[in-house]
């Protein structure tokens, strides 16, 4: 507010992370401008319908009127505004053109980043408030997938040649947990072994978090979220006995499980009565009972609700506080707004919990939420294979993929054929913690139980605690009793098949440069580092191990300088 009173710019773009009052910033400065005769009227323009009202009541509890309801010619004279969708404004630009013409309007765009979804509601959205006296510009996520450029965002081009979003204020993640507006995020992840059947008929079996394609990890992902397995209900029952002990400190959290399609969502919700004993809410779309379900589910004290895409986004349920990620999306804006429904804080202290299937990119994702991006609006420029190496393989691995997605008369439906799961680790704050175990156990108990009322550091302390007392209690048991992988989280890291290979080629690249430096052949590097380290040959040897062996070389190399 200082800021923008201070300067009084036209346009502005405010970053603020999910969770952390936008929405009041906003109607703090729109009263502000209305009291000040700076501006006449407001126009809000949301994402989808549901925010539209919601934005609308959040208004009217500060008393500016907006109307959610508007479609056409004047307005009553009893209303500040409007609040409308960037759908409505793309059907009628020049009817919201003439408003702002009239009279001097402040528009608030909410999420902006979807004015650049189409390139008719980006123009459309150019076209309809050109003329607007003042433009305020708010989104969580100031990036985009695409390179699609976002209306009245500022871009400048870095030393790299590539233009990135300029935001005027930006509030991440980080400095709100510091001042205790969001609650700190402890993700869970679950493993396990998948077999399916692919549309050439081929049976497949593999571990979530082993070294995979792109292909197999997809596959391997639907697998684990299909209702049939022994995946999805043994993560729901996990994500309840935690929702459980959160509740001893938040009487009235709630859990939400976010679904890939309404089978799913259904399928799920089924599951989740049987585990409770109480029917879930089941939000299947962006209709006018999906508004009213989510207000009731808000209002009361329910324990579950299940929901497909609709409530990734700006849908505020403070009450939120553990959730299943249970869908095949993998966009970092998803995933970032997705989290956004667990952060926002209503008393410091309480912590959000969210569980998901042990996938690279997820676990990348939930290892990187303080980190702030901007919208890139150029692609890399296409050149030497030092900036990707893998650009050719990546290139097939798409035709691959494209070629297999075409139906032919000999194929048979993918078919998802069984599934387990095994808690795997836990993660926060960039850090990973747990070893592996079966769901029921004492030790999976251990991190699901951990009190739902903690301050970020109390976290910290207190999963490095369990995790030390679960790796004594795994020394004191005989070896025929370890029937899980005996490591802790930070030793076993989850990468990709590519990322694998990359290794390998970096321990190759640095045996090669150490020969050089010490005279002796490959060969008696590879087994000295093998005989120092232990593990397999490097063509068998897993990533932390590959990660090991390059720390030593780098270590004898330091020592010859």
């Amino acid at each position: 507010m200082e800021r923008y009173v201070q300067e009084q710019p036209r346009d502005f773009l405010a970053v603020a992370t999910p969770g952390a009052g936008k929405t009041t910033f906003a109607l703090t400065l729109a009263s502000w401008l209305l009291h000040h005769h700076v501006v006449q009227q407001i126009t809000v323009v949301a994402p989808t319908e549901h925010l539209k009202k919601q934005w609308a009541e959040a208004a009217a509890r500060i008393g500016i009127k907006l109307d959610p309801e508007y479609s056409a010619g004047p307005l009553s004279k009893e209303y500040h505004g409007v609040a409308v969708t960037y759908a409505g404004v793309g059907v009628r630009p020049m009817l919201h053109r003439n408003r702002c013409e009239q009279r001097k309007t402040l528009v608030i765009l909410d999420e902006i980043h979807h004015a650049g979804d189409s390139k008719s509601w980006g123009e459309a959205c150019q076209e309809a408030f050109d003329p607007a006296t003042r433009r305020l510009a708010l989104t969580g996520t100031p990036f985009r997938s695409d390179t699609n450029p976002i209306p009245f965002v500022q871009y400048e081009e870095g030393n790299d040649g590539i233009r990135r979003s300029s935001a005027d204020y930006t509030y991440g993640y980080g400095n709100a947990l510091a001042d205790g507006v969001v609650r700190p995020v402890i993700f869970l992840s679950y493993s396990g072994n998948m077999r399916w059947r692919t549309k050439a008929g081929d049976e497949i079996a593999a571990r979530l978090g082993e070294p995979m394609t792109k292909d197999a990890i997809g596959q391997a992902w639907r697998t684990a979220l299909s209702p049939t397995g022994d995946w999805i209900p043994n993560v729901l029952a996990a994500a309840d006995k935690r929702l459980t002990e959160v509740r001893k400190g938040i009487p009235d959290a709630g859990g939400l499980v976010i679904a890939t399609d309404q089978d799913a969502a259904r399928a799920y919700a089924k599951i989740l009565k049987k585990v409770t004993g109480e029917t879930p809410t089941v939000v299947l779309s962006d209709e006018k009972a999906a508004s009213k379900k989510i207000d009731k589910f808000s209002a009361d004290e329910s324990r579950w609700m299940v929901a497909v895409r609709m409530v990734s986004e700006g849908v505020d349920v403070p009450r939120l506080a553990v959730g299943v990620y249970a869908t095949t999306i993998s966009t970092p804006l998803f995933f970032a707004q997705a989290v956004g429904r667990f952060v926002r804080s209503r008393r410091r202290g309480e912590t959000a919990s969210v569980f998901l299937p042990t996938i690279p990119m997820l676990l990348d994702f939930a290892n990187e939420m303080e980190v702030e991006r901007d919208h890139v609006l150029d692609k890399p420029k296409k050149g030497s294979d030092e900036e990707n190496p893998f650009a050719e393989e990546d290139q097939l691995l798409a035709d691959a993929e494209k070629l297999e997605d075409e139906e032919t008369e000999d194929q048979l439906p993918w078919e998802a054929l069984e599934s387990d799961a095994v808690f795997d680790r836990v993660l926060y704050d960039g850090a990973e913690f747990g070893m592996q175990a079966h769901p029921g156990s004492e030790e999976e108990q251990d991190y699901l139980g951990i009190p739902g009322l903690l301050e970020p550091d109390q976290v910290q302390l207190l999963l490095q605690k369990r995790q030390s007392r679960q790796i004594a209690h795994s020394r004191q048991k005989p070896a025929e009793e370890a029937d899980l992988l005996e490591k802790p989280a930070e030793a076993r890291p989850v990468v990709t098949h590519k990322q694998l290979l990359s290794l390998r080629k970096q321990l190759n690249t640095m045996v090669s440069a150490y020969t050089h430096q010490s005279g002796k052949p490959h060969g008696v590097i590879h087994n000295e580092l093998r005989r120092v380290c232990g593990g397999p040959p490097s063509a068998e040897a897993t990533a932390h191990q590959i990660q090991s062996r390059i720390a030593k070389v780098q270590e004898w190399a330091t020592r010859m300088k």
